[in-house]
Protein backbone atom coordinates (compact mmCIF):
# COMPACT_ATOMS: atom_id res chain seq x y z
CA UNK A 1 0.00 0.00 0.00
CA UNK A 2 2.92 2.32 0.69
CA UNK A 3 4.14 1.55 -2.83
CA UNK A 4 1.04 3.13 -4.34
CA UNK A 5 1.60 6.29 -2.32
CA UNK A 6 5.14 6.72 -3.61
CA UNK A 7 4.10 5.79 -7.14
CA UNK A 8 1.53 8.58 -6.97
CA UNK A 9 4.16 10.97 -5.64
CA UNK A 10 6.48 10.16 -8.57
CA UNK A 11 3.60 10.77 -10.95
CA UNK A 12 2.84 14.15 -9.38
CA UNK A 13 6.47 15.22 -9.36
CA UNK A 14 7.20 14.24 -12.97
CA UNK A 15 3.91 15.54 -14.40
CA UNK A 16 4.83 18.82 -12.73
CA UNK A 17 8.15 18.72 -14.63
CA UNK A 18 6.24 18.13 -17.86
CA UNK A 19 3.99 21.06 -17.02
CA UNK A 20 7.08 23.21 -16.39
CA UNK A 21 8.40 22.33 -19.86
CA UNK A 22 5.03 23.08 -21.47
CA UNK A 23 4.87 26.43 -19.68
CA UNK A 24 8.37 27.24 -20.90
CA UNK A 25 7.37 26.38 -24.47
CA UNK A 26 4.23 28.49 -24.34
CA UNK A 27 6.02 31.45 -22.77
CA UNK A 28 8.47 31.44 -25.71
CA UNK A 29 5.84 31.14 -28.44
CA UNK A 30 6.99 34.51 -29.85
CA UNK A 31 10.72 34.13 -29.17
CA UNK A 32 12.75 34.26 -32.39
CA UNK A 33 14.72 31.10 -33.07
CA UNK A 34 13.25 29.27 -30.05
CA UNK A 35 13.01 25.48 -30.25
CA UNK A 36 10.38 23.66 -28.21
CA UNK A 37 11.06 20.78 -25.82
CA UNK A 38 9.16 17.62 -25.01
CA UNK A 39 9.18 15.31 -21.97
CA UNK A 40 9.22 11.52 -22.25
CA UNK A 41 8.37 9.27 -19.28
CA UNK A 42 9.52 5.77 -18.31
CA UNK A 43 8.55 3.41 -15.54
CA UNK A 44 10.78 2.78 -12.52
CA UNK A 45 12.18 -0.68 -11.89
CA UNK A 46 9.39 -2.92 -10.58
CA UNK A 47 9.48 -5.00 -7.39
CA UNK A 48 9.38 -8.71 -8.24
CA UNK A 49 7.02 -10.76 -6.04
CA UNK A 50 7.79 -14.04 -7.77
CA UNK A 51 9.95 -14.91 -10.68
CA UNK A 52 9.14 -16.73 -13.88
CA UNK A 53 9.13 -20.52 -14.08
CA UNK A 54 9.82 -22.58 -17.16
CA UNK A 55 7.31 -25.20 -18.30
CA UNK A 56 7.91 -28.84 -17.26
CA UNK A 57 6.50 -32.18 -18.33
CA UNK A 58 3.81 -31.94 -15.66
CA UNK A 59 2.80 -28.25 -16.00
CA UNK A 60 3.19 -25.15 -18.06
CA UNK A 61 5.34 -22.11 -17.42
CA UNK A 62 4.57 -19.39 -14.88
CA UNK A 63 4.97 -15.68 -15.62
CA UNK A 64 6.75 -13.36 -13.20
CA UNK A 65 4.73 -11.26 -10.76
CA UNK A 66 5.91 -7.67 -10.45
CA UNK A 67 4.57 -4.51 -8.86
CA UNK A 68 5.67 -1.21 -10.43
CA UNK A 69 7.22 1.49 -8.25
CA UNK A 70 6.10 4.53 -10.23
CA UNK A 71 7.54 6.53 -13.12
CA UNK A 72 10.43 8.80 -13.95
CA UNK A 73 11.47 11.33 -16.62
CA UNK A 74 13.17 9.44 -19.46
CA UNK A 75 14.33 12.50 -21.42
CA UNK A 76 13.67 16.14 -22.11
CA UNK A 77 14.32 16.52 -25.83
CA UNK A 78 14.88 19.71 -27.80
CA UNK A 79 12.92 19.62 -31.09
CA UNK A 80 14.87 21.38 -33.86
CA UNK A 81 12.15 21.47 -36.51
CA UNK A 82 12.08 24.47 -38.85
CA UNK A 83 10.20 27.55 -37.70
CA UNK A 84 8.38 29.80 -40.14
CA UNK A 85 10.15 32.93 -41.40
CA UNK A 86 8.93 36.45 -40.71
CA UNK A 87 10.06 39.30 -42.97
CA UNK A 88 11.50 42.30 -41.11
CA UNK A 89 13.13 44.30 -43.90
CA UNK A 90 16.29 44.81 -41.80
CA UNK A 91 19.25 43.36 -43.66
CA UNK A 92 21.15 42.46 -40.46
CA UNK A 93 18.26 40.16 -39.48
CA UNK A 94 19.04 36.64 -40.66
CA UNK A 95 17.20 33.34 -40.56
CA UNK A 96 18.48 29.85 -41.31
CA UNK A 97 16.42 27.63 -43.59
CA UNK A 98 17.61 24.11 -42.87
CA UNK A 99 20.14 22.74 -40.41
CA UNK A 100 22.84 24.75 -38.73
CA UNK A 101 23.55 27.48 -36.20
CA UNK A 102 25.09 30.93 -36.19
CA UNK A 103 28.34 31.12 -34.22
CA UNK A 104 28.76 33.77 -31.52
CA UNK A 105 31.70 34.55 -29.27
CA UNK A 106 32.33 36.30 -25.98
CA UNK A 107 36.07 36.38 -25.52
CA UNK A 108 37.14 32.76 -25.95
CA UNK A 109 33.68 31.38 -25.17
CA UNK A 110 31.75 30.05 -28.16
CA UNK A 111 27.97 29.86 -28.40
CA UNK A 112 25.56 28.71 -31.09
CA UNK A 113 22.13 30.13 -31.89
CA UNK A 114 19.27 30.02 -34.39
CA UNK A 115 18.14 33.54 -33.50
CA UNK A 116 19.60 35.90 -36.11
CA UNK A 117 18.46 39.29 -34.83
CA UNK A 118 21.86 40.93 -35.31
CA UNK A 119 23.07 44.50 -35.52
CA UNK A 120 26.22 46.59 -35.85
CA UNK A 121 27.94 48.35 -32.94
CA UNK A 122 29.84 51.66 -33.12
CA UNK A 123 32.99 49.86 -34.30
CA UNK A 124 31.14 48.20 -37.16
CA UNK A 125 31.28 44.77 -35.50
CA UNK A 126 28.34 42.49 -36.30
CA UNK A 127 26.85 41.49 -32.95
CA UNK A 128 23.78 40.28 -31.13
CA UNK A 129 22.62 43.63 -29.67
CA UNK A 130 20.81 41.88 -26.81
CA UNK A 131 24.00 40.58 -25.20
CA UNK A 132 26.93 41.93 -27.23
CA UNK A 133 28.07 38.51 -28.46
CA UNK A 134 30.05 38.84 -31.68
CA UNK A 135 28.96 37.06 -34.84
CA UNK A 136 31.71 34.91 -36.36
CA UNK A 137 32.75 34.39 -39.96
CA UNK A 138 35.56 35.31 -42.33
CA UNK A 139 36.65 38.73 -43.55
CA UNK A 140 37.50 39.26 -47.22
CA UNK A 141 41.15 39.82 -48.11
CA UNK A 142 41.94 42.15 -51.01
CA UNK A 143 44.58 41.02 -53.49
CA UNK A 144 45.93 42.93 -56.47
CA UNK A 145 43.00 41.91 -58.66
CA UNK A 146 40.15 40.68 -56.46
CA UNK A 147 38.67 40.06 -53.01
CA UNK A 148 39.09 36.54 -51.58
CA UNK A 149 37.18 34.93 -48.69
CA UNK A 150 39.00 31.89 -47.29
CA UNK A 151 36.34 29.76 -45.59
CA UNK A 152 38.96 27.21 -44.50
CA UNK A 153 40.70 29.75 -42.25
CA UNK A 154 39.95 30.30 -38.56
CA UNK A 155 36.72 32.16 -37.91
CA UNK A 156 36.89 35.76 -36.71
CA UNK A 157 34.72 38.75 -35.85
CA UNK A 158 32.77 40.22 -38.76
CA UNK A 159 33.33 43.96 -39.17
CA UNK A 160 31.21 46.03 -41.58
CA UNK A 161 33.02 49.37 -41.96
CA UNK A 162 30.09 51.58 -42.95
CA UNK A 163 31.48 54.80 -44.42
CA UNK A 164 34.89 53.27 -45.17
CA UNK A 165 36.71 54.51 -48.25
CA UNK A 166 37.27 52.53 -51.41
CA UNK A 167 40.26 54.12 -53.23
CA UNK A 168 40.01 55.11 -56.86
CA UNK A 169 41.24 52.69 -59.52
CA UNK A 170 42.57 53.70 -62.92
CA UNK A 171 40.85 52.15 -65.94
CA UNK A 172 42.88 49.25 -67.31
CA UNK A 173 40.32 47.60 -69.58
CA UNK A 174 37.59 48.77 -71.96
CA UNK A 175 35.34 46.34 -73.83
CA UNK A 176 33.31 47.16 -76.93
CA UNK A 177 30.08 45.68 -78.31
CA UNK A 178 29.18 48.29 -80.90
CA UNK A 179 27.97 47.91 -84.47
CA UNK A 180 29.36 49.86 -87.43
CA UNK A 181 26.76 50.39 -90.16
CA UNK A 182 28.17 48.83 -93.34
CA UNK A 183 26.26 51.42 -95.37
CA UNK A 184 28.04 54.36 -93.75
CA UNK A 185 29.03 56.72 -96.62
CA UNK A 186 32.68 57.12 -97.64
CA UNK A 187 34.46 60.45 -97.51
CA UNK A 188 34.65 62.17 -100.92
CA UNK A 189 37.86 61.86 -103.00
CA UNK A 190 39.56 64.83 -104.65
CA UNK A 191 38.16 67.55 -102.41
CA UNK A 192 37.95 68.44 -98.76
CA UNK A 193 34.92 66.94 -97.05
CA UNK A 194 32.37 69.24 -95.46
CA UNK A 195 31.64 69.07 -91.76
CA UNK A 196 28.29 67.41 -92.50
CA UNK A 197 29.96 64.77 -94.69
CA UNK A 198 32.52 64.04 -91.98
CA UNK A 199 29.77 63.55 -89.42
CA UNK A 200 27.85 61.21 -91.72
CA UNK A 201 30.98 59.19 -92.49
CA UNK A 202 32.11 58.79 -88.86
CA UNK A 203 30.78 56.44 -86.18
CA UNK A 204 31.83 57.41 -82.66
CA UNK A 205 31.78 55.25 -79.56
CA UNK A 206 32.23 56.82 -76.16
CA UNK A 207 32.71 55.83 -72.56
CA UNK A 208 33.99 57.51 -69.40
CA UNK A 209 37.32 56.26 -68.06
CA UNK A 210 39.17 57.03 -64.80
CA UNK A 211 42.76 57.96 -64.02
CA UNK A 212 44.57 56.85 -60.84
CA UNK A 213 43.22 59.87 -58.90
CA UNK A 214 39.64 59.04 -59.83
CA UNK A 215 39.25 61.86 -62.35
CA UNK A 216 36.77 61.12 -65.14
CA UNK A 217 37.84 61.46 -68.78
CA UNK A 218 35.71 60.82 -71.85
CA UNK A 219 37.23 58.28 -74.24
CA UNK A 220 35.97 58.60 -77.83
CA UNK A 221 36.84 56.26 -80.66
CA UNK A 222 35.96 57.54 -84.14
CA UNK A 223 35.51 54.86 -86.85
CA UNK A 224 35.79 56.06 -90.47
CA UNK A 225 35.53 53.84 -93.55
CA UNK A 226 38.76 53.69 -95.57
CA UNK A 227 38.67 54.58 -99.29
CA UNK A 228 39.68 51.79 -101.65
CA UNK A 229 39.63 48.98 -99.07
CA UNK A 230 36.55 46.85 -98.51
CA UNK A 231 35.34 46.43 -94.93
CA UNK A 232 38.22 48.47 -93.49
CA UNK A 233 37.86 51.22 -90.91
CA UNK A 234 40.29 53.77 -89.55
CA UNK A 235 40.03 54.01 -85.74
CA UNK A 236 41.01 57.29 -84.11
CA UNK A 237 41.21 57.83 -80.33
CA UNK A 238 40.47 61.10 -78.54
CA UNK A 239 40.78 61.32 -74.72
CA UNK A 240 39.36 64.28 -72.84
CA UNK A 241 42.04 66.13 -70.87
CA UNK A 242 44.95 64.70 -72.89
CA UNK A 243 46.74 66.30 -75.80
CA UNK A 244 46.65 64.42 -79.10
CA UNK A 245 50.41 63.99 -79.07
CA UNK A 246 50.24 62.08 -75.76
CA UNK A 247 47.68 59.55 -77.02
CA UNK A 248 48.93 56.54 -78.96
CA UNK A 249 47.72 53.08 -79.98
CA UNK A 250 49.91 50.00 -80.09
CA UNK A 251 49.06 46.49 -81.20
CA UNK A 252 51.04 43.74 -79.51
CA UNK A 253 54.24 43.01 -81.42
CA UNK A 254 57.79 44.16 -82.06
CA UNK A 255 56.91 47.44 -83.75
CA UNK A 256 55.92 50.61 -81.92
CA UNK A 257 53.02 52.64 -83.26
CA UNK A 258 53.47 56.38 -82.77
CA UNK A 259 49.93 57.51 -83.68
CA UNK A 260 46.52 57.46 -82.09
CA UNK A 261 45.02 55.53 -85.02
CA UNK A 262 44.46 51.86 -85.90
CA UNK A 263 43.11 49.93 -88.86
CA UNK A 264 40.32 47.43 -88.23
CA UNK A 265 39.06 44.98 -90.85
CA UNK A 266 35.89 42.88 -91.11
CA UNK A 267 34.87 39.95 -93.29
CA UNK A 268 31.82 39.81 -95.56
CA UNK A 269 29.80 38.26 -92.72
CA UNK A 270 30.19 41.32 -90.50
CA UNK A 271 32.69 39.77 -88.06
CA UNK A 272 36.01 41.46 -87.20
CA UNK A 273 39.08 39.69 -88.60
CA UNK A 274 42.07 41.86 -87.67
CA UNK A 275 43.36 45.00 -86.02
CA UNK A 276 46.73 46.60 -86.89
CA UNK A 277 48.93 49.60 -86.25
CA UNK A 278 48.58 52.67 -88.48
CA UNK A 279 51.94 54.49 -88.32
CA UNK A 280 52.61 57.99 -89.65
CA UNK A 281 55.24 56.77 -92.10
CA UNK A 282 53.69 54.90 -95.05
CA UNK A 283 55.29 51.49 -95.51
CA UNK A 284 56.67 51.37 -91.97
CA UNK A 285 56.55 47.93 -90.30
CA UNK A 286 53.31 47.26 -88.44
CA UNK A 287 51.95 44.77 -85.95
CA UNK A 288 48.72 42.94 -86.69
CA UNK A 289 46.49 40.67 -84.61
CA UNK A 290 44.17 38.39 -86.59
CA UNK A 291 43.26 35.60 -84.16
CA UNK A 292 41.77 35.14 -80.71
CA UNK A 293 41.09 38.46 -78.95
CA UNK A 294 41.52 41.54 -81.13
CA UNK A 295 42.95 44.09 -78.75
CA UNK A 296 45.27 47.09 -78.63
CA UNK A 297 46.92 49.14 -75.91
CA UNK A 298 46.01 52.81 -75.63
CA UNK A 299 48.70 54.89 -73.89
CA UNK A 300 47.67 58.29 -72.61
CA UNK A 301 49.23 61.02 -70.47
CA UNK A 302 47.26 63.70 -68.67
CA UNK A 303 49.56 66.75 -68.54
CA UNK A 304 47.63 68.53 -65.80
CA UNK A 305 48.47 65.84 -63.24
CA UNK A 306 51.35 64.13 -65.04
CA UNK A 307 49.47 60.83 -64.86
CA UNK A 308 50.32 58.23 -67.50
CA UNK A 309 48.39 55.02 -68.00
CA UNK A 310 47.82 52.28 -70.52
CA UNK A 311 44.35 50.91 -71.27
CA UNK A 312 43.71 47.59 -72.98
CA UNK A 313 40.92 47.96 -75.56
CA UNK A 314 39.06 44.73 -76.38
CA UNK A 315 37.31 44.82 -79.77
CA UNK A 316 36.06 41.21 -79.63
CA UNK A 317 37.23 37.84 -80.96
CA UNK A 318 38.34 37.33 -84.54
CA UNK A 319 35.54 35.79 -86.61
CA UNK A 320 33.00 36.13 -83.78
CA UNK A 321 30.22 38.57 -82.99
CA UNK A 322 30.85 39.25 -79.30
CA UNK A 323 32.57 42.60 -79.88
CA UNK A 324 32.42 45.21 -82.63
CA UNK A 325 30.54 44.10 -85.75
CA UNK A 326 29.80 45.51 -89.21
CA UNK A 327 26.21 44.94 -90.34
CA UNK A 328 23.76 46.94 -92.41
CA UNK A 329 22.02 48.14 -89.29
CA UNK A 330 22.11 51.46 -87.46
CA UNK A 331 25.41 52.06 -85.72
CA UNK A 332 25.51 51.74 -81.95
CA UNK A 333 27.82 54.12 -80.19
CA UNK A 334 28.35 52.88 -76.65
CA UNK A 335 31.32 50.97 -75.35
CA UNK A 336 30.30 47.97 -73.26
CA UNK A 337 32.32 48.16 -70.03
CA UNK A 338 35.37 49.54 -68.27
CA UNK A 339 36.96 48.55 -64.97
CA UNK A 340 37.92 51.90 -63.41
CA UNK A 341 36.13 53.90 -60.74
CA UNK A 342 36.56 56.94 -58.53
CA UNK A 343 36.80 57.25 -54.77
CA UNK A 344 33.81 55.70 -53.03
CA UNK A 345 32.38 55.24 -49.55
CA UNK A 346 30.63 52.16 -48.22
CA UNK A 347 26.98 53.15 -48.34
CA UNK A 348 25.10 49.91 -47.71
CA UNK A 349 25.50 46.15 -47.87
CA UNK A 350 23.56 43.03 -48.75
CA UNK A 351 23.75 39.44 -47.50
CA UNK A 352 23.09 36.52 -49.84
CA UNK A 353 21.97 32.94 -49.14
CA UNK A 354 25.55 31.79 -48.62
CA UNK A 355 26.06 34.47 -45.96
CA UNK A 356 28.37 36.59 -48.13
CA UNK A 357 28.22 40.26 -47.14
CA UNK A 358 28.60 42.46 -50.22
CA UNK A 359 29.36 46.14 -49.78
CA UNK A 360 27.77 48.75 -52.06
CA UNK A 361 29.95 51.84 -52.52
CA UNK A 362 28.97 55.31 -53.66
CA UNK A 363 31.21 54.93 -56.72
CA UNK A 364 29.00 52.12 -57.97
CA UNK A 365 31.41 49.37 -57.01
CA UNK A 366 30.28 46.21 -55.24
CA UNK A 367 32.78 44.10 -53.33
CA UNK A 368 32.57 41.28 -50.75
CA UNK A 369 33.29 42.36 -47.17
CA UNK A 370 33.05 39.01 -45.40
CA UNK A 371 30.97 35.89 -44.95
CA UNK A 372 28.87 34.57 -42.06
CA UNK A 373 30.02 31.21 -40.69
CA UNK A 374 27.64 28.41 -39.71
CA UNK A 375 28.05 25.32 -37.56
CA UNK A 376 26.32 21.95 -37.72
CA UNK A 377 26.35 19.08 -35.23
CA UNK A 378 25.97 15.32 -35.52
CA UNK A 379 23.58 15.39 -32.55
CA UNK A 380 22.10 18.87 -32.07
CA UNK A 381 19.85 17.52 -29.29
CA UNK A 382 23.04 17.00 -27.30
CA UNK A 383 23.59 20.78 -27.09
CA UNK A 384 22.96 22.42 -23.75
CA UNK A 385 20.91 25.62 -23.52
CA UNK A 386 22.73 28.59 -22.00
CA UNK A 387 19.92 31.17 -22.10
CA UNK A 388 19.65 34.16 -24.42
CA UNK A 389 18.64 31.72 -27.20
CA UNK A 390 22.19 30.31 -27.11
CA UNK A 391 23.52 26.78 -26.95
CA UNK A 392 26.90 25.32 -26.06
CA UNK A 393 28.38 22.05 -27.32
CA UNK A 394 28.68 19.06 -24.99
CA UNK A 395 30.38 15.67 -25.01
CA UNK A 396 27.33 14.15 -26.71
CA UNK A 397 26.61 16.85 -29.29
CA UNK A 398 29.80 16.23 -31.19
CA UNK A 399 32.23 18.89 -32.31
CA UNK A 400 30.98 21.84 -34.33
CA UNK A 401 31.39 21.35 -38.08
CA UNK A 402 32.13 24.92 -39.15
CA UNK A 403 31.69 26.05 -42.74
CA UNK A 404 29.71 28.30 -45.03
CA UNK A 405 25.96 28.15 -45.60
CA UNK A 406 24.59 25.84 -48.31
CA UNK A 407 27.56 23.48 -47.95
CA UNK A 408 28.11 20.31 -45.93
CA UNK A 409 24.42 19.85 -45.18
CA UNK A 410 24.09 23.31 -43.67
CA UNK A 411 21.03 25.37 -44.57
CA UNK A 412 20.86 28.69 -46.36
CA UNK A 413 20.73 32.14 -44.83
CA UNK A 414 17.83 34.46 -45.63
CA UNK A 415 18.57 38.11 -44.94
CA UNK A 416 15.83 40.48 -43.86
CA UNK A 417 13.89 37.74 -42.04
CA UNK A 418 13.83 36.07 -38.63
CA UNK A 419 12.92 32.50 -37.76
CA UNK A 420 9.85 32.26 -35.58
CA UNK A 421 9.46 29.84 -32.65
CA UNK A 422 8.43 26.32 -33.67
CA UNK A 423 5.97 26.09 -30.74
CA UNK A 424 2.51 24.91 -31.87
CA UNK A 425 -0.03 26.29 -29.38
CA UNK A 426 -2.70 23.74 -30.32
CA UNK A 427 -0.26 20.92 -29.58
CA UNK A 428 0.91 22.54 -26.35
CA UNK A 429 -2.62 23.10 -25.04
CA UNK A 430 -3.54 19.50 -25.83
CA UNK A 431 -0.45 18.26 -24.00
CA UNK A 432 -1.37 20.58 -21.15
CA UNK A 433 -4.80 18.92 -20.82
CA UNK A 434 -3.27 15.46 -20.87
CA UNK A 435 -0.65 16.51 -18.29
CA UNK A 436 -3.31 18.03 -16.05
CA UNK A 437 -5.37 14.84 -16.15
CA UNK A 438 -2.28 12.76 -15.43
CA UNK A 439 -1.51 14.95 -12.42
CA UNK A 440 -5.11 14.68 -11.17
CA UNK A 441 -5.14 10.89 -11.60
CA UNK A 442 -1.92 10.52 -9.59
CA UNK A 443 -3.32 12.73 -6.84
CA UNK A 444 -6.40 10.46 -6.74
CA UNK A 445 -4.22 7.38 -6.29
CA UNK A 446 -2.58 9.06 -3.29
CA UNK A 447 -5.98 10.02 -1.83
CA UNK A 448 -7.37 6.52 -2.33
CA UNK A 449 -4.27 4.92 -0.75
CA UNK A 450 -4.67 7.25 2.22
CA UNK A 451 -8.32 6.21 2.61
CA UNK A 452 -7.28 2.56 2.55
CA UNK A 453 -4.72 3.22 5.29
CA UNK A 454 -7.41 4.99 7.28
CA UNK A 455 -9.66 1.93 6.99
CA UNK A 456 -6.80 -0.28 8.16
CA UNK A 457 -6.26 1.88 11.25
CA UNK A 458 -9.94 1.64 12.22
CA UNK A 459 -9.96 -2.18 12.28
CA UNK A 460 -8.93 -2.20 15.96
CA UNK A 461 -11.92 -0.16 17.12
Amino acid sequence: MMRSLYSGVSGLRNHQIRMDVLGHNISNVNTYGFKKSRVSFQDILSQTISGAAAPTAQKGGVNPKQVGLGMNVASIDKIFTQGSLQATGLNTDMAIQGDGFFILKRGEETFYTRAGGFGVDKNGTLINPANGLRVQGWMAVQTATQYIINTTAEIEDIIIPVGAKDPAKATEFVGFKSNLDSETPLLPIGREATEEEVLKSTVSTNIDIFDSLGNIHALNLDFTRVQGEENTWLVNAVVEGAEEATVSFDVTGDNVNNTNTLLMRFDNSGAPVSVQDSPLTPGAPVDIVNEAILSAGLSVTFPEDGIAQTINLNFGEAGDYNGITQFASPSTTRAFEQDGYGLGYLQSFTIDNAGVITGVFTNGKKAPIGQIAMASFTNPQGLIAEGDNNFRETNNSGLANVGSAETGGRGKITSGTLEMSNVDLAEQFTDMIVTQRGFQANSRSITTSDQMLQELLTLKR
